[in-house]
């Protein structure tokens, strides 16, 4: 059984190497494509929604580089980009957030348009502001607003629009960096685990004390993805603190421990992927994983406890994956609805469900997804040129909520 997905419907324009997209998402999606393709610029458009709602607009562009790194250009010519996310809220409330951002000269932006909505607009709490001046709203007070920073910051101060506000903040993304991972680390908020795994170890401390079963099943998985390790523990040294793992020895009836220092690349990674799926509590539950490439630097025949440990997770939490290993994907047992293939044309990312050929392959079990993908077989459905053009600005309104 799989959770019901906080994000259903994405809608990108103009973001980075993607004009155009517009994809369902289910409880667990893969992002599948080659190098290059453009999987890493969906789910980082995701995640910039949340940088700028956890800092500011202005930190979450300057930090991909500004604006003009971030808008897509056209035919020469640069463009603005929007974003609009369909969701359905953990008290099973829809609605959708969007906004779209026009870039000024000197690095400069403004929003030129935001909206939010919970339930069916004029029944439930909405808003929609153009360039920093309020239009419409379903409150009576309203706080305010500027044209170079998102509302739903300030406007998270209300009660309405406060679940939207956390379930947003609740996503979390990663890159994991196993270098980050085996340094000694300061303590810190061991909530949920940050991008790069820069806090694994206040993570993994967190889980000993308010969640030890969570902890126990990161562990029983990473002995099944490297059978040598039998577990992992938060260890302190003076003001800094590191993980230590408890791994068998040739000729010792007891396991060795180690500290992270000692520990590979790949067994780092997947300590990582597994406890960004796992890290889920009773004090703090994410809504949204996204992991780019989770089987980098694993021995292919782990691929099999990372599916299960993907599909698992998935149980609780929305998974979203980018992949190009044919490993990974090498299970007949996967749906079709699964997957978003992601190819480049002419430096332009498409992302779509598979084409009806391999859909009709992999249900009638003539090829997986892996060896579709290794046969470069793997690719979005074709779009309606007509349908894509009337759907060019359709990042407000009432969509499917």
């Amino acid at each position: 059984m799989s959770c019901v997905p906080f994000l259903t419907r994405v809608v990108l324009r103009n973001f980075k190497s993607i004009g155009h997209c517009d994809v369902r998402l289910g409880p667990l999606t893969y992002l599948v494509g080659a190098n290059g393709s453009g999987k890493s610029n969906f789910l980082d458009a995701l995640h910039l929604v949340r940088d700028a709602l956890a800092t500011s607009l202005d930190n979450a562009l300057n930090e991909r580089g500004g604006v003009a790194e971030v808008r897509r250009y056209s035919s020469g010519h640069p463009t603005h980009f929007g974003i609009r996310l369909e969701f359905i809220l953990p008290d099973q409330r829809r609605g959708h957030y969007a906004f779209n951002i026009r870039a000024l000269p000197e690095r400069g932006y403004e929003v030129q348009r935001e909206e939010c909505v919970v339930g069916k607009l004029g029944k439930g709490p909405s808003f929609r502001i153009e360039r920093g001046v309020l239009q419409s709203s379903s409150e009576a007070t309203f706080p305010a607003v500027t044209a170079d920073r998102l509302a739903l910051v300030s406007v998270s101060g209300l009660m309405v629009f406060r679940p939207v506000f956390d379930a947003l903040m609740s996503m979390g993304f990663y890159n994991l960096n196993p270098k980050l991972m085996r340094d000694p680390q300061k303590p810190q908020d061991g909530r949920l685990l940050k991008p790069v795994g820069e806090n694994i170890v206040s993570v993994v401390g967190h889980l000993e004390r308010v969640a030890p079963d969570r902890l126990a099943l990161i562990q029983e998985y990473l002995q099944t993805v490297v059978p040598m390790v039998h577990g992992v523990e938060r260890k302190q040294i003076g003001p800094l603190e590191t993980l230590q793992f408890r791994q068998d020895m040739a000729g010792s009836k007891a396991p060795w421990h180690f500290p992270a220092q000692n520990m590979s690349d790949g067994t780092l990674r997947a300590l990582g992927v597994l406890t960004a799926l796992f890290q889920a509590n009773s004090e703090h539950s994410p809504l949204l994983i996204g992991i780019e490439e989770p089987e980098t630097a694993l021995h292919p025949a782990a691929s099999a406890a990372l599916r299960e440990a993907l599909a698992k997770a998935s149980q609780t939490t929305q998974v979203i994956v980018t992949s190009h290993s044919p490993d990974l994907l090498d299970d007949q047992d996967i749906e079709p609805e699964r997957f978003l293939a992601v190819v480049s044309e002419g430096g332009e990312t498409q992302i779509g469900p598979l084409d009806r050929a391999s859909v009709s392959m992999m249900r009638q079990h003539l090829f997986s997804a892996g060896e579709l993908l290794r046969m470069n077989q793997l690719v979005p459905a074709p779009s309606d040129p007509d349908a894509q053009s009337k759907r060019q600005d359709d990042l407000f309104g009432q969509g499917d909520e």
